[in-house]
């Protein structure tokens, strides 16, 4: 598994790591019952803070994207179709926050915006 780290990031490394594991599952790079590296193996591999993943892992856990088995590890869970759906506007909403950060510095107009949508939409 990659997990790309970034220390010019504005996240913390926990965040980060949380981040590209929903990625991965949400995509499907990561399935169902798949096992994730133990916590320990998965700190020494990005030489980081076993406290660090662990908060990621309780992350992952408490939004549903995984359980972990006491001594066995940590599998990727079964997901609620609706909150998958859920997820996935929240990273809409990510992404058009920024995009309307954008538009407003390139003083683009309401219409342009809904123009470009509907235009990405068709492709």
């Amino acid at each position: 598994m990659i997990i790309k780290l970034s220390n010019n990031s504005e996240k913390p490394i926990y965040e980060q790591i949380t981040d590209q594991l929903k990625q991965a599952i949400l995509t499907g790079t990561l399935l169902i019952g798949d096992s994730l590296p133990s916590i320990r193996a998965l700190a020494k591999e990005l030489k980081i803070s076993v406290m660090t993943t662990k908060r990621a892992y309780a992350d992952l856990e408490r939004d549903g994207f995984i359980v972990t088995i006491a001594g066995k590890g940590s599998y990727v869970s079964e997901r609620n179709q609706d909150f998958l759906r859920e997820e996935l506007i929240r990273q809409i909403e990510v992404h058009f926050t920024k995009a309307v950060s954008i538009a407003k510095t390139a003083n683009v107009q309401k219409e342009e915006l809904h123009d470009l949508l509907d235009l990405l939409l068709e492709e």
